[in-house]
């Protein structure tokens, strides 16, 4: 769909308001071309006598409604205009905003923060001012050049006419030359403020790792490269707007030549009135207003097409995750992983190969291994952040695929190994899981996450602020609030991606004990355990080892240590390490 499909349709959906902007802009028009005539005549009556007190006052008394009117109807159609040209600007944003909420992981992997933040906000802003002020200053602009023209052709003279319209040819070829410059200045301008937009967004967000490394000096050099960058763009996209402005000038000021001499002639010859020259040179002056118009409805045109292109894209790009399921009813039953297989892209090796593994309601499955062994990729695929190229997940006797995402979702909770948490108070952060929790049920989920002590110790306890990305909280203690706010709903399924690694062994255990008492209140709740450290599955139904994708080992953890592989041999080195560090 180009930008202008999308604004005609836009149009066509708000026929109303640009009904009504539109009949207004007529009447303007129609009042703006008949005040240079009204007046030519009371001239050419002055002149001749006609016009006594009484009847110029009247003529003037027009002149001065009409010149009223205009403001008016000019300040309802701008009301009317507006109106509808942010309701298009709203509905980007929200066409944006829902679907990056529906992309999956893979999609922002091939795409900058920063670009999509600006997406939002200026490149809607430039597609806003194209289907709003381009629209209506095209239209207004046209009518009042057709209406003028027409009045200098018929309503004066035509030959006068013809030669003050000389020089717009050689305008409008400038105008097609200017054009092609805007739209590429413009949508430079666009991408170098989307850089200057991401460069900003990862230094705040890592603005902690660029002290500690002492990068303070080189980011504010490449912020400052951007930040030129960005303004040469934006100042070369000005130049070549402002270009048309000479265009304009050069050609009224041709015209206006051309109708002092041409006009003088006639009227030196009594062809013409003292009175039609003067509406003739009124008319020509309201020439000023379509001609800038052009120039000003022209560039917004090409910075919304140059917008809209950026824009287009991301919102038409297929799901990295299809959501074609029917079933809306919550799983339950046994959760098998069979057979499965899952290469990310550019890699030879698969991150899972014919991995098999079921849980049954209410048991606990543990997942060790290697670094890039693939247990994450496991998770990924429970939540449906990935889809398996071979093999099937199965949750009760459906497959996954055939939930609705949101219904799949709402039955699992996650808790990352780097949980996020928003710029607000701990108890908002916790209660995120379930709006309608009491203080209570909040506090109550804070303590079986071990973190209930923590928050006690802050000033404003759970009303503290903890920053952007939970800026004032330790690791340990982002994670258990992730933890606390899994714990708050009922879902069938948790799944815990190494989400114990910031807290010490003592507050595992405890966490992993209250984990177990929940399990007897909710027998039907699952849990998915994925750790480097063992002794968090150490109470796990079943465990497996992952080794390079593949299931190597499993078993309970009595199991494993008899087995003397992979698992017993960690499990004696993290004991010897413990041992140590107690001592």
């Amino acid at each position: 769909m180009s930008l202008y499909q999308l604004i005609a349709q836009f149009i066509r959906q708000n026929w109303r308001h640009y009904l009504g902007a539109g009949a207004m802009l007529f009447a303007v028009a129609v009042m703006t071309v008949l005040i240079p005539r009204r007046v030519g005549m009371v001239i050419d009556g002055m002149v001749a006598g006609r016009f006594d007190q009484h009847g110029l006052l009247l003529e003037l008394s027009w002149l001065l409604v009409m010149g009223v009117a205009i403001y008016f109807l000019r300040v309802g159609w701008r009301t009317q205009l507006f109106t509808a040209s942010y309701k298009l600007g709203m509905e980007l944003r929200t066409q944006l905003y829902q679907r990056l909420s529906m992309q999956g992981a893979r999609f922002f992997q091939q795409q900058r923060t920063g670009d999509l933040m600006a997406l939002g906000t200026n490149d809607a802003d430039a597609i806003e001012l194209a289907a709003g002020e381009a629209a209506l200053a095209g239209f207004d602009g046209s009518l009042t050049f057709a209406l003028v023209i027409g009045m200098m052709l018929l309503g004066v003279d035509w030959r006068l006419a013809v030669a003050a319209l000389l020089p717009f040819p050689f305008m409008a070829l400038a105008f097609k030359r200017i054009t092609q410059h805007v739209h590429d200045a413009s949508r430079d301008s666009l991408e170098r403020f989307s850089k200057l937009n991401d460069q900003v967004q990862e230094t705040l967000a890592g603005v902690r790792t660029l002290r500690a490394l002492g990068l303070e000096q080189r980011s504010a050099a490449q912020f400052a490269e951007l930040t030129e960058q960005a303004a040469a763009a934006s100042l070369s996209a000005q130049k070549w707007e402002a270009a048309y402005e000479p265009a304009v000038g050069l050609t009224l000021s041709s015209a206006g030549a051309l109708t002092l001499g041409v006009g003088g002639y006639l009227v030196w010859h009594g062809e013409m009135s003292i009175g039609s020259l003067t509406s003739f040179t009124m008319y020509l002056g309201q020439l000023i207003w379509p001609m800038f118009a052009a120039g000003w409805v022209l560039s917004l045109l090409e910075r919304g097409k140059a917008a809209w292109g950026r824009l287009e894209p991301v919102l038409t790009q297929e799901l990295s995750i299809d959501d074609t399921g029917e079933l809306t009813t919550a799983p339950q039953g046994v959760l098998s992983l069979k057979d499965v297989s899952f290469h990310y892209p550019g890699q030879m090796q698969a991150a899972l190969d014919q991995v098999s593994v079921s849980i049954a309601p209410g048991q606990t499955l543990g997942i060790v291994g290697p670094t890039g062994s693939g247990k994450s990729s496991i998770i990924r695929l429970l939540l449906r952040q990935i889809e398996a190229q071979q093999g099937q997940v199965i949750w009760g006797e459906h497959a996954l695929a055939e939930y609705r995402l949101q219904t799949l979702r709402q039955a699992v909770n996650w808790v990352a190994q780097e949980p996020f948490l928003f710029s607000a108070s701990i108890a908002d952060n916790i209660g995120l899981s379930n709006p309608q929790a009491s203080r209570e049920q909040i506090m109550q989920a804070a303590k079986l996450a071990s973190v209930h002590d923590d928050i006690q110790r802050f000033p404003h306890a759970y009303d503290t602020l903890v920053g952007e990305r939970g800026v004032t909280l330790s690791g340990g203690q982002k994670q258990r609030v992730a933890i606390a706010r899994a714990l708050l709903t009922e879902s069938p399924l948790l799944l815990l991606d190494d989400a114990l690694s910031a807290v010490d062994t003592q507050t595992e255990t405890h966490i992993l004990q209250h984990l177990n008492e929940l399990k007897r209140d909710y027998a039907a709740r699952s849990a998915v355990i994925v750790s480097h450290r063992l002794s968090a599955v150490l109470e796990a139904d079943h465990i497996i080892v992952l080794r390079e994708g593949k299931i190597s080992e499993q078993g309970s953890h009595q199991q494993l240590l008899e087995m003397n592989g992979w698992y017993a041999t960690q499990w004696r080195y993290q004991q010897l390490e413990a041992s140590l560090d107690a001592a």
